[in-house]
C-alpha cells in the first residue's frame, strides 16, 4: 500500500492526481492523506518573495499539518506502515513532515518545480533565490527518491547537491483522465459526404491557457498573434479560413500581451476558467498552444498543457526544445523557441485542410504517451526494484 501525502490540491495541479491514477492503474492500493493548503503556486511563490507574508503562510501550513498528523495516526492503527510514501507536487515543505511522521517508510517526493529555479525565471534575485534554492536543498535531503518531470531536471538535482543526483527518476507529467474523457469522438468513415467541407469552412479554433510568466513565453505569442490574425483575417474577407483564438488565464505578463494585442481582431480574453470545465474548453479548438521562450528554465521543460492538449485530442503547437522534442516530437508542431514569425507562419499553415488532418494524424498517435499508466511505469519499475509490489 502506498499512500500520498501533503498539503498538495489535485485540482489546481494535476501532477499529483496523474501518478495515483497510474499507480491504481498498475494494481498498487494508494490511500490519499490530503489538506489542501489552498495557494497557487504563484500565491507560494510570491509569498517566499515577501518575507513579511511568511507568518501567514506558517499558520495556513501548521494548521494542515495538525490535521495530517492525526489522520497519520488515525491511517496506521486501520492499515499499519505503508510500504511506501509519495509526497504530491509543492511538497517541499510536507516532505519534512512526512520524514517525521513515516519512519522508515521510503519517502518519495514529486520535485516538479525547483523553487528557487521558479523564482528566478519569474524576476526574483539575490537573497530570495538562495533563500529557496536552500529550501529545494533540504527538501531533497528528505526524501529517499525525487521524481522530475525531465532530464534537464534531473541534472538540476546533481547540481543542486551531487550526491543527490542518483536519488532522482525522471517521470513525466502526463495528463489526468478527465482530459481523454474530453476529446472529440474520432471522425467516421461513414461520416456525410459534406462534412469534411463544412468543417474546413468554419475558423481553425486556436487556444492557449496557462499563467502568463516568463516560461510560458506570451510575449512571443503576443508578438505573433498580432502579425497573424490581421493577415487571416484579411484572407477571410477573401474567402479563406478565419483564425480564431482563446486565450485563458493571468499573471504577470498579462498586461504588456493585452497591452500589444490591443484591437487585434479574432481573440477571445477569458481570465478564469474552473478547473473542472477546462478540459471541455480546450478540446472544443483545433490546436493547443504550448510554451514559446526561450528562458532556462523554458527549455528545460515539457509543460502540462502539452500533454493535456494532446489529451483532449487537440493539435499542439510548442517550442523545439531538447525535452519537448525528445519525448513527444514526433506528435507536436514545434517551431524555435522565442521566434514569433516562425509560430505565425505554423499557424497560418494549419489553416489548410491537408496540414491540419496531418498534424492532428501525428497528435492522435501520440496521445497513450500521456496516459497515467504511460507515464509512471519508471516509477512501477523503480518500486518492483524496492520490493514495493501490488
Amino acid at each position: 500500500m502506498i499512500v500520498a501525502f501533503g498539503t498538495y490540491d489535485a485540482a489546481r495541479h494535476p501532477r499529483v492526481g496523474v501518478l495515483v491514477d497510474g499507480l491504481r492503474a498498475h494494481g498498487y492500493t494508494v490511500r490519499e492523506l490530503d489538506r489542501p493548503l489552498g495557494l497557487s503556486t504563484a500565491e507560494r511563490v510570491r509569498m517566499l518573495r515577501r518575507p513579511w507574508r511568511l507568518p501567514g503562510l506558517l499558520v495556513r501550513l501548521l494548521r494542515c499539518w495538525v490535521l495530517l498528523a492525526g489522520d497519520v495516526v488515525a491511517h496506521r492503527r486501520a492499515h499499519g506502515r505503508p510500504d511506501a510514501v509519495l509526497v504530491g507536487y509543492l511538497g517541499h515543505f510536507d516532505v519534512v513532515l512526512a520524514r517525521l511522521l513515516f519512519g522508515r517508510a521510503p519517502v518519495l517526493l514529486d520535485h516538479l518545480v525547483f523553487a528557487g529555479d521558479t523564482a528566478a525565471d519569474r524576476g526574483a534575485r539575490g537573497a530570495r533565490v538562495t533563500l529557496l534554492r536552500g529550501l529545494d536543498r533540504v527538501a531533497t535531503s528528505c526524501a529517499d527518491v525525487v521524481l522530475l518531470d525531465t532530464p534537464e531536471h534531473l541534472r538540476m538535482l546533481g547540481e543542486l547537491a551531487g550526491s543527490r543526483a542518483a536519488r532522482g527518476l525522471v517521470v513525466p507529467v502526463g495528463a489526468p483522465q478527465e482530459w481523454f474523457d474530453a476529446a472529440p469522438a474520432d471522425p467516421t468513415d461513414d461520416a456525410p459526404a459534406d462534412a469534411a467541407a463544412t468543417d474546413d469552412a468554419r475558423p481553425l479554433r486556436v487556444v492557449f491557457f496557462g499563467l502568463f510568466t516568463p516560461l510560458q513565453g506570451t510575449d512571443v505569442l503576443a508578438e505573433a498573434l498580432a502579425a497573424v490574425l490581421p493577415r487571416a483575417a484579411e484572407d477571410a474577407a477573401r474567402g479563406g479560413r478565419a483564425l480564431e483564438v482563446t486565450l485563458v488565464g493571468s499573471g504577470q505578463d498579462l498586461p504588456s500581451v493585452r497591452d500589444r494585442l490591443r484591437g487585434t481582431p479574432g481573440i477571445t480574453w477569458c481570465d478564469w476558467v474552473e478547473a473542472d470545465d477546462l478540459p471541455a474548453v480546450v478540446a472544443a479548438h483545433d490546436v493547443c498552444l504550448g510554451i514559446f521562450s526561450a528562458t532556462p528554465k523554458g527549455l528545460r521543460v515539457v509543460p502540462n498543457k502539452v500533454f493535456q492538449g494532446l489529451a483532449a485530442g487537440c493539435v499542439v503547437v510548442t517550442s523545439d526544445t531538447e525535452p519537448q522534442r525528445r519525448l513527444l516530437g514526433d506528435h507536436l508542431e514545434l517551431v524555435p523557441p522565442a521566434d514569433p514569425a516562425a509560430l505565425a507562419d505554423r499557424l497560418l499553415a494549419l489553416r489548410d485542410p491537408a496540414a491540419l488532418v496531418a498534424a492532428r494524424a501525428r497528435a492522435t498517435t501520440g496521445r497513450d504517451l500521456a496516459r497515467p499508466a504511460a507515464v509512471v511505469r519508471p516509477l512501477v519499475r523503480l518500486l518492483a526494484s524496492r520490493g514495493v509490489r501490488p
